[in-house]
């Protein structure tokens, strides 16, 4: 896409899909906005939040064994498996490592992905803090136009920890899985003169059909974040994007405003639309990370963040049948690992990474494009070598590093 304009053979379009094949995806994700409608999620007016600095050399050459057996690998060599575009690393609140890779600049956004949810679960878990949320109301209390669709008798809890029994298969191999359906409702172009289907993010909600019971079983399903986007948005008078900025985004001192893909009247997708600099998710995970304190203020209720911590019920979670993630919970959008430092993330399709660990004081913020969507590429060479690094800053930092 460089050019004025680019050579027809380099031209990427979102009408055609060209945008998000492999190995175009590398410029797409990091140029959204070029694509496609967005809303913008404001910083507000106010100076950002300095990030100290304290860079490491000694990072790159740090080694872990893969999940699954295999050589051991080097912390830049999985970078580089991986398709990083950037990773940014703190420990006890500095920057001690960071670096960028494919178009994306420390100036730039890059989409979020799924790590929207989880920032959608966290207002969420804000608001039920404060008492303007019932989890345990059902969501048609909340949104009557859900009354008829699988969402209606669905508590507000069962959404936040996808416990829901809907019927909406999230298999991007599948062209007929449901998945598509939605995306296809939300795309913001005109449809085809023969499209009889939903033509919003709304409209698709309201013909989610039962499949199982809620409550029993986890089951990821990105229609969850956005019936809950439109609880919150009911609840507050505010979409996401606004409700986002309010009362995260302009006071966490980012250094760059957001945005948010919408669909053809605007709404925002709440289960994928986020786009942010690489140093701003870095600081929204030091806020989690200082239970919801950052910036000189208190900005998620401590409660909040002790509840996403605690994390789901494991056998719920053990039925989703995810073999690399053995002992996780989910809970208000947030992944919760259990492992001996209490480590939980956001998760993102292609690898986007938002990685807290407690112990270790250390937040690991990562934008990438592996060519495969599933994080099943690359948790074996990712998730292993956060920990690594984690154990690696405790000993730096004094600290026993031995579980």
């Amino acid at each position: 896409m460089v050019g004025s304009p680019p050579p027809p053979d380099r031209i990427l379009r979102f009408d055609d899909g060209s945008y998000f094949r492999f190995p175009a995806l590398r410029w797409s994700v990091s140029n959204f906005r070029q694509l496609m409608p967005t809303v913008n999620v404001s910083r507000g007016l106010e100076a950002p939040a300095a990030l100290k600095r304290s860079l490491r050399d000694d990072i790159d050459g740090l080694t872990f064994q893969p999940l699954g057996g295999g050589k051991p690998m080097t912390w830049q060599d999985a970078l580089l498996a991986n398709y990083t575009d950037g990773i940014v690393v703190l420990h006890q609140g500095r920057v001690v490592y960071e670096r960028y890779f494919g178009v994306l600049k420390p100036e730039g956004q890059h989409g979020a992905m799924s790590v929207t949810k989880t920032f959608i679960g966290t207002l969420a878990a804000m608001m039920v803090a404060e008492g303007t949320l019932d989890p345990g109301r059902k969501v048609v209390e909340y949104v009557p136009e859900l009354g008829r669709s699988a969402f209606g008798n669905a508590t507000v809890r069962q959404l936040m920890d996808m416990t829901t029994g809907i019927k909406f298969s999230e298999d991007y191999a599948d062209p007929k899985a449901e998945v598509w359906m939605h995306a296809a409702a939300g795309n913001p172009l005109p449809k085809p003169k023969d499209y009889s289907g939903p033509r919003s993010y709304y409209e698709f909600l309201q013909t989610v059909q039962p499949e199982g019971v809620h409550g029993e079983a986890f089951h990821y399903r990105t229609a969850n974040t956005d019936a809950l986007g439109w609880v919150l948005a009911r609840v507050s008078g505010r979409s996401v994007a606004q409700l986002l900025s309010e009362r995260i985004w302009s006071r966490l001192g980012a250094e760059q405003d957001a945005y948010m893909s919408v669909d053809s009247i605007g709404t925002p997708f709440a289960g994928g639309g986020l786009n942010t600099g690489l140093r701003d998710l870095a600081r929204f995970g030091e806020m989690i990370r200082n239970e919801g304190r950052y910036n000189g203020q208190q900005i998620v209720p401590r409660a909040a963040i002790q509840d996403i911590r605690k994390g789901g019920k494991r056998d719920d979670f053990a039925k989703a049948g995810y073999t690399l993630l053995d002992g996780w919970t989910y809970r208000s959008m947030w992944w919760v690992t259990h492992n001996a430092h209490g480590a939980f993330m956001a998760r993102g399709v292609h690898g986007q990474a938002l990685y807290i660990d407690p112990k270790a004081e250390m937040v690991i913020a990562r934008f990438a494009s592996h060519p495969t969507a599933g994080n099943t590429a690359n948790d074996p060479t990712s998730l292993p070598a956060y920990h690594a690094l984690a154990r690696f800053l405790m000993q730096g930092a004094g600290k026993d590093g031995a579980n």
